[in-house]
């Protein structure tokens, strides 16, 4: 076999018979005319229109990716893209906790003390209120907790005066005077900063509905050592308001409300109680709002 090709070789540019007969010399035979010039064409443009199409093939298919090393690059872009989002996702869940733990604190009154600073004390507002500046603090509970509740917020709740009820004072997107949350009911204590009292107690009979003062979304909705069954829902213009002492809660976390929606069941639970009653706060950005200036009949 490879003294043919040997042959072959030797003569690449002239016309040479290649006789096929019988290796036992009988039978006719047949004599073919090649020139091997044509032949080594052929041949190496069928090696390269192969290698041509196993190109294509790996280029344009998926079967690129069973080589090793092909499309690294693409492996790497897409892993660093996949870092940034999950170091986002990361900060989303941060943010989201720290809200959380904010709404958490404000709701069930454990305040950790702020230090204090020059710029944090605050003042008595020629207003009928207490205005000082810093960060927001939470709520204290159902009951008095004295100064230290009250030095905790940097910028401290205020009573708006009763003259500020009808005018720009009044909660963007509540419809005011806002209807009281609960049908039977008078009020037993005010809202008072000096205590920190940040809402009014509403002596009720148990078994009453708890009506939501605006519409919203159910923000907590859980136990609380000083407040029981305490139920709280965030209204447009960041007005946000907590029932708190419930025999039951109605509805859930992430539940939407309307106005005078019933949302819980007075009760008398919680550390912080001397009988049937409603706690009610009013807040607006973490600050707390005097609820008897904007509840009718209150």
């Amino acid at each position: 076999m490879w003294s043919f090709f040997a042959d072959l070789v030797q003569k690449v540019g002239t016309e040479q018979t290649i006789v096929v007969m019988d290796a036992e010399g009988v039978g006719k035979t047949r004599r073919h005319h090649v020139r091997p010039s044509r032949m080594v064409a052929v041949w190496g443009g069928s090696l390269a229109a192969a290698g041509l199409l196993a190109a294509l093939l790996v280029a344009f298919t998926p079967l690129r990716t069973q080589i090793p090393g092909y499309g690294t690059e693409e492996m790497k872009e897409n892993a660093r893209l996949n870092t940034l989002r999950v170091r986002a996702l990361q900060d989303s869940l941060a943010a989201q906790r720290d809200y959380i733990q904010r709404l958490r604190r404000l709701i069930t009154g454990r305040v950790e003390p702020a230090p204090a600073s020059d710029g944090a004390r605050s003042e008595s507002g020629s207003e009928g209120g207490a205005v000082a500046t810093g960060e927001v603090g939470p709520s204290a509970g159902g009951g008095a907790s004295g100064a230290p509740a009250r030095n905790a917020h940097q910028q401290p709740a205020f009573a708006p005066s009763p003259r500020s009820g009808a005018g720009a004072d009044a909660p963007a997107g509540l419809s005011f005077p806002l209807s009281p949350p609960v049908a039977n009911g008078f009020p037993t204590r005010g809202f008072d900063v000096a205590t920190g009292h940040y809402g009014i107690d509403v002596a009720v009979s148990e078994g009453d509905y708890v009506r939501s003062v605006g519409g919203g979304y159910v923000v907590w909705a859980d136990w609380a050592q000083d407040g029981g069954y305490t139920i709280a829902v965030q209204h447009a213009g960041g007005y946000l308001s907590v029932y708190k002492h419930n025999k039951r809660l109605l509805k859930q976390l992430g539940d939407r409300v309307t106005a005078q929606e019933p949302v819980a069941v007075t009760g008398n639970t919680g550390a912080v109680t001397t009988g049937p009653h409603l706690h009610f706060e009013l807040w607006q950005n973490g600050l707390a709002q005097g609820p008897d200036a904007y509840i009718a009949g209150w």
